[in-house]
């Protein structure tokens, strides 16, 4: 088990004062089987009301607003998580039992296309190729293998707007852009498959008490008889460096922050991940 203190700071300045703005915040960790939050907290400057609520895919969102004057906005979540090694893949499930009415009925939205993980021709193919001689746990792995394989990870190359399409002729992307493409490929099969976001400690021999630059990360969950996690972009399972913020169908649904304001646009982003292994 480890114990991680997590930092994520994002700082906006507006080229003139914006008069209002309304905000949602996705920066809480989950607590789950693989891990328990301790502490979080959320705090802006200015200072603001807020109020919790948890979203239709289980993901605390901590909503608030300014209705004063403001040239600069900075949004903190600080937060203290217990994080375990995740159970094995459920593997009781077959093909058959994912092309049932029962289970594409209670997965449906999770089975569908969206606008950051559309449906490719070329995908299709890919995905009964992997799909072909390998029961689905297996077909995910694979999946996440070949996705591994077509993207290179460059950070700077895509942007949010990115979809798992635009990643895969460009050749390049980064850990959002690798989720995207293993989810057209998993949906595909007819595997349901979500997004996760949250963040990884970049150190497998992390020094306890040290502090690093950490980075908000994303991977995916599969369900074959019970959901569990793969990190396409580095090709593996997920391990105790893992905390777990978000999940949905895809990075919209468990976007960090989102919002509106009066005035305008936004001049500067500045976000600042520290990680540190307390445990």
């Amino acid at each position: 088990m480890w114990r991680l203190r997590v930092v994520h700071t994002t700082g906006y300045a507006y080229q003139s004062a914006v008069i209002a703005s309304y905000n949602e915040a996705r920066l809480t960790p989950l607590s789950d089987t693989r891990q328990n939050v301790i502490l979080n907290r959320v705090e802006t400057i200015p200072a603001t009301r807020s109020y919790r609520y948890i979203d239709y895919w289980g993901t605390a969102v901590t909503a608030f607003d300014l209705h004063a004057p403001h040239a600069d906005l900075t949004v903190t979540s600080s937060s203290v998580v217990e994080t375990e090694r995740p159970e094995p893949p459920a593997t009781d499930v077959g093909w058959d039992d994912l092309q049932s009415d029962a289970v594409i009925d209670r997965f449906d939205e999770l089975l569908r296309p969206t606008e950051h993980a559309p449906e490719g021709k070329r995908l299709k193919s890919i995905g009964k190729k992997i799909a072909k001689n390998r029961d689905p746990a297996e077909a995910v792995v694979a999946a996440a293998k070949w996705v591994h394989g077509e993207l290179d990870y460059l950070p700077g190359t895509t942007s949010v707007h990115t979809s798992g399409l635009d990643a895969l002729k460009a050749g390049k992307g980064v850990c959002q852009d690798f989720v995207h493409l293993s989810l057209m490929l998993l949906r595909s099969m007819g595997i349901p498959a979500r997004y996760v976001s949250g963040y990884l400690h970049p150190n497998r021999d992390a020094v306890i008490g040290d502090t690093v630059d950490g980075r908000s990360h994303a991977w995916l969950q599969a369900w074959t008889d019970g959901w569990w996690n793969y990190d396409p972009t580095n090709d593996s399972e997920i391990d105790e460096r893992y905390v777990s913020v978000g999940v949905g169908r895809d990075y919209t649904d468990v976007a960090p922050l989102k919002g509106i304001y009066s005035g305008q646009g936004a001049t500067d982003l500045d976000v600042v991940v520290e990680v540190t292994r307390l445990a």
